[in-house]
């Protein structure tokens, strides 16, 4: 894929419908800077956001990714492709929002055990000392997965699972 032809060609769309970058961030929910960097070929739109700009310009999801118009059969089943494919990473960012959302929780609940716990004059007892550690921990773990290594993180773990199922494959 060539980002700045793609760039090129969101930018030659853009102007054809007669939007300016501002017009387009605000319809698109993302800043004037991200459609900028999408032009200039910086950036690539992720693929929920092909899709919605393929829908926007009305042309298919593979001339966006080719930086060029084409049209036919193999568009509509690209597009189809990649509407299945989008709503698949879109589920997989809802169900990660989740586990992150119910370990700060849990962190929560251990701040709040362990406050109650000062305050009775507990804290540097065995239960106090465990929510101080579990608060920390899941401090530690949210910090690392909301970070840049948590992608990193998600592939190493698809990539170990895969190599564990094709090993128990093996064995069969």
């Amino acid at each position: 894929m060539d980002q700045i032809k793609i760039g090129q060609f969101l930018q030659t769309l853009r102007k054809r419908k007669g939007v300016t970058q501002e017009q387009l961030a605000e319809q698109l929910n993302v800043s004037r800077r991200t459609v900028s960097r999408w032009e200039t070929g910086r950036n690539l739109p992720d693929l929920d956001m092909l899709i919605v700009l393929s829908d926007y310009f009305g042309v298919g999801l593979r001339a966006l990714l080719d930086g060029e118009e084409e049209g036919g059969e193999a568009d509509r089943s690209a597009r189809e492709t990649a509407v299945r494919v989008a709503g698949y990473s879109g589920e997989e960012r809802r169900r990660w929002a989740r586990r992150l959302h119910r370990l700060f929780l849990a962190g929560l609940l251990a701040a709040l055990v362990y406050a109650a716990l000062d305050l009775a004059g507990h804290a540097d007892h065995f239960a106090g000392e465990l929510c101080l550690g579990f608060m920390t921990g899941m401090l530690a773990v949210g910090a690392v997965m909301t970070s840049a290594y948590a992608a990193r993180l998600r592939a190493g773990k698809r990539r170990l699972l895969s190599r564990l199922r094709r090993t128990a494959e093996g064995r069969k």
